[in-house]
């Protein structure tokens, strides 16, 4: 297939690049040129939110494409322009969003896409569920969409630790080395449904071809669902190192840290919808991923 990527030298976009690259596919890639692209990625310098900018050099290139694979589409701006943009050289684009569209009051275990309690607070959840509306509305007319809602992506190339006193800690490996305490609201108590980024990037791409994901937006999560604490505490086996966990009280917290609403809530996702459509489900456990993550960091000197 021939790929457009819109970014393609970020966490989940780099590894997009490289994969569809692995299965053989061409791929093309959006870019300021700010940041070194992926070896055999040949790049397309435009900025995604300059619309004229953008179909100026996709004409150039002169490419129709088989799919564009948007992994930063924030907003209802930047869903507009997809469209109006890309409708001319593809009739299809895969997209990611995220879990935190949903409203903590109307999150369910297991949260599935019959949930329509959405952020409307001008968040981040907010401003991705409002990109999400922008093709729903659409319905195909200009491009056959898919919308996938992770929740935490982890992987290589990205940071350690995913609750608010933690999240992307670059020193969190020292954290851990040196027995300082991991502060944890309620303890950890909340469940989480991380997503290896390998695993993402592949249903994103068995998604293009499949007719049964056209116009449809689907959960996803990986093969492990687990209480927040049990994440640093498989951290601490990798290491070889005994984690201490501080309990911060949950009475107050959302009150003093508004932002983290989307995380005092349990993230664990029903993927039947996904299954339905006969793509193999995520299947890297939480295990085997953090430590690949966790060696590729110690590689860096951390």
């Amino acid at each position: 297939m021939r790929l457009l990527i819109v970014g393609g030298t970020g966490f989940v976009s780099g590894w997009l690049a490289r994969t569809a690259l692995m299965q053989g596919h061409e791929v093309w890639a959006i870019t300021r040129g700010m940041r070194k692209m992926t070896e055999g990625v040949r790049p397309i310098i435009a900025d995604r939110n300059d619309g004229a900018q953008l179909r100026q050099a996709l004409e150039k290139e002169n490419v129709q494409f088989d799919a564009v694979m948007d992994c930063i589409c924030f907003n209802a701006e930047q869903a507009e322009i997809d469209l109006s943009v890309f409708s001319a050289f593809s009739k299809r684009i895969v997209v990611i969003s995220t879990d935190s569209v949903y409203h903590p009051d109307y999150k369910k275990i297991m949260q599935d896409e019959t949930v329509h309690g959405y952020m409307q607070d001008g968040s981040y959840g907010d401003l991705k569920r409002q990109m999400e509306m922008v093709f729903e509305n659409d319905n195909g007319k200009r491009m056959d969409y898919t919308i996938l809602r992770p929740g935490h992506i982890f992987g290589p190339g990205s940071e350690l630790g995913c609750f608010p006193e933690h999240t992307r800690q670059k020193d969190l490996l020292s954290v851990i080395r040196n027995g300082e305490k991991i502060r944890l609201v309620g303890g950890g108590k909340y469940l989480i449904h991380p997503i290896y980024v390998e695993d993402l990037v592949r249903v994103m791409l068995d998604t293009v071809a499949n007719e049964k994901t056209y116009n449809q937006i689907f959960c996803i999560g990986g093969a492990d669902i687990v209480e927040n604490a049990r994440y640093y505490e498989i951290l601490g086996e990798i290491m070889e190192r005994p984690v201490s966990i501080e309990t911060v009280d949950e009475e107050g917290y959302l009150d003093s840290h508004p932002q983290y609403s989307g995380h005092l809530c349990h993230r664990a996702y029903c993927m039947d919808k996904l299954a339905a459509t006969g793509i193999s489900l995520p299947d890297t456990k939480l295990y085997d991923g953090l430590k690949k993550q966790v060696e590729a960091l110690l590689l860096e000197g951390r």
